[in-house]
């Protein structure tokens, strides 16, 4: 058969048109059905990181069905879920050092076991699961929500500066999970080292004696020498009047919150003004 320049043509023209489309093909891009997350938050002295894959509820029973109860689950969905301590913690009371662990569950009705696991490469093969990669296994009690959560979240709530709650929240289901960091004598020690150099952080150790009802006359020592530092910080000033008030001290009190006023209206500050009214009015 012969073949023409224009038939060469044109079948050459239709493989390219044909290639493109595959490639094109390959290459869209469609919404996951569990889009993968990943959260940080700064915890204690270090942080807590957490990665993983969020399915959705999608009109279904989950845990009793979806999730069966007394099996182990990936807790989330495709590759493993992961959470990583910058340093030694606690959960639920148990002592974790820092590091990157897969975090695998088994609910229950009544109660779920947490474990922590060392081979960050399991995903979903639970039947693969072994119990001596474990690094620790306890119990939680979970609590039912009043709505519903349509996409599973890891969330970490009731901050404070040595404790939180990691979340786990998928469909009408809560389990919390306390995680507590031992920070005082690592801080303590700070302190000493920082107050022994030349630029002393009098503030920030006034800040923290104050925040952890630790030794408020102190605590008051060295707000007074930030301030001799900073005379015209108000937010200095109004530190020393809560350490005063705390030590129950309402007239000099008083006084640190009248002179708040006067430095936070000269830099225009209303919020600083307001938290020394109020001070005011509570030594009533």
């Amino acid at each position: 058969m012969k073949i023409n320049k224009f038939t060469s043509y044109a079948g050459a023209l239709a493989l390219a048109f044909l290639s493109v489309s595959n490639l094109n093909a390959q290459q869209l891009k469609v919404p996951a059905p569990s889009p993968t997350q990943s959260m940080k938050q700064d915890f204690a002295l270090g942080s807590i990181t957490i990665d993983y894959s969020r399915p959705g509820v999608k009109n279904r029973v989950i845990f009793g069905d979806v999730v069966p109860f007394g099996k182990i689950w990936r807790t989330g969905a495709n590759a493993t879920t992961k959470i990583t301590f910058t340093d030694d913690v606690k959960l639920e009371g148990n002592a974790v050092a820092a590091g990157t662990y897969g975090v695998y569950t088994i609910p229950n009705k009544d109660s779920w076991e947490i474990m922590l696991y060392k081979d960050l490469t399991l995903g979903g093969n639970v039947a693969d699961y072994k119990p001596e990669n474990e690094v620790l296994r306890f119990k939680v009690k979970p609590t039912a929500l009043a709505t519903k959560v349509e996409t599973f979240t890891i969330d970490i709530a009731d901050m404070t500066s040595t404790a939180a709650t990691i979340e786990l929240m998928w469909d009408k289901t809560r389990v919390p999970i306390s995680v507590t960091e031992e920070i005082d004598t690592r801080i303590t020690k700070n302190i000493q080292s920082a107050l022994a150099a030349d630029t002393r952080p009098y503030f920030q150790a006034a800040s923290y004696y104050y925040d952890t009802n630790k030794d408020q006359k102190q605590a008051l020592e060295w707000a007074n020498k930030a301030i001799e530092q900073n005379p015209k910080a108000f937010y200095m000033v109004m530190l020393k009047a809560k350490i005063e008030m705390k030590m129950g001290d309402k007239k000099a009190a008083v006084a640190s919150a009248n002179k708040t006023i006067e430095l936070a209206k000269e830099a225009k500050n209303d919020d600083y003004v307001r938290m020394a009214e109020k001070l005011i009015a509570d030594a009533k």
